[in-house]
């Protein structure tokens, strides 16, 4: 354990020294003179020998005092140094962490715009589908999927996690040859489905009317852990995979996915969220950021889908608008 006099009265004498006056030095440490004087006083009191001799107008060191304040100053100076030097990195790098889904899907495709409009800024984007904490400094702010309530943490409702089967156009095109006619949503249940057995098929089932079974679940097929991968491998021509419109826009229109069922969306109660502490809500790289991606998700949302997944209802039965 540090032996050391209160931190309070060391600086009151710090600062007193270096200017030679208590008034100075109050305005300076934002406390009234006599509360300096205060300090002071038990300083040398603890000491057991007076540091200053008051003189009109000025407080004169006496020799005492002469040899505590160069070191004391010094360390004031490191302790401020530190200080500074996690300010400055703290002002000029964000670090954004967010699930591996919509990293590779959503934001890496945007992100370096954000930073272009703020060059102020260093951008670091670290991907996990762990918890991280926020408060520890893992990073600035998150960008999660669930249901919300996270406790200390000012949260903001980006977009529900809906969706609706996609396939890739050459894959989905093969199968419609074999059937001689456009696909329907009751072929689904025996054609390719990548994660066959994830319960958001069951719901996509229930939600459209298609008759299933436990084999229909149980069916072989390959099982990947995260909606990314499973967009990749329908791509790769694997079969259906149950995909967020809003993420997989841009590999619709550039023809790499297809919607067969654009108008059959489900929603399962879920969204992303962009959070982090409430505390660090006004500073000022997390304020930037929190504006830009609140406007960029609204945009995508009106884009992708004329409004629906900001309102939170499926698409009527008799809209035939494509997903792009």
């Amino acid at each position: 354990m540090r032996r050391l006099p209160p931190l309070a009265a060391i600086r009151a004498f710090e600062a007193a020294a270096r200017t030679e006056n208590f008034t100075a030095a109050a305005a300076e440490l934002g406390m009234t003179q006599a509360a300096v004087s205060y300090q002071v006083k038990s300083l040398e009191e603890r000491l057991g020998a007076p540091l200053f001799v008051r003189e009109r107008g000025r407080a004169r060191l006496t020799p005492l005092g002469q040899r505590l304040l160069p070191p004391l100053s010094a360390a004031f100076d490191g302790i401020e140094a530190a200080f500074a030097s996690h300010r400055e990195d703290d002002e000029t790098l964000l670090t954004v962490t967010t699930t591996h889904t919509f990293a590779n899907t959503w934001l890496a495709w945007r992100l370096g715009a954000f930073q272009m409009e703020h060059p102020d800024l260093a951008v670091r984007m670290t991907t996990s589908n762990e918890l991280c904490d926020l408060r520890g400094g893992d990073a600035d702010v998150a960008i999660r999927g669930g249901s919300g309530g996270w406790e200390g943490l000012e949260e903001h409702r980006l977009f529900p996690t809906n969706f609706t089967p996609m396939a890739c156009p050459d894959y989905l095109a093969s199968l419609e040859r074999k059937l001689g006619r456009p696909v329907e949503p009751h072929d689904l249940p025996h054609q390719n489905r990548i994660s066959p057995g994830d319960d958001w098929w069951q719901q996509w089932f229930a939600d459209n009317g298609v008759p299933y079974d436990d084999s229909v679940l149980r069916r072989a097929g390959v099982r990947l852990e995260n909606q990314a991968n499973e967009g990749h491998a329908a791509m790769g021509g694997q079969g259906f995979a149950l995909l967020t419109p809003l993420l997989w826009k841009g590999d619709v229109a550039a023809g790499r996915l297809a919607a067969p069922f654009p108008d059959r969306v489900s929603a399962r109660g879920w969204a992303y969220w962009l959070v982090f502490p409430r505390e660090r809500r006004m500073v000022p790289k997390v304020k930037r950021f929190r504006e830009w991606l609140i406007a960029e998700i609204e945009q995508a949302v009106q884009e992708v889908d004329g409004g629906w997944a900001k309102q939170d209802r499926v698409p009527d039965q008799q809209v035939t608008l494509r997903i792009v």
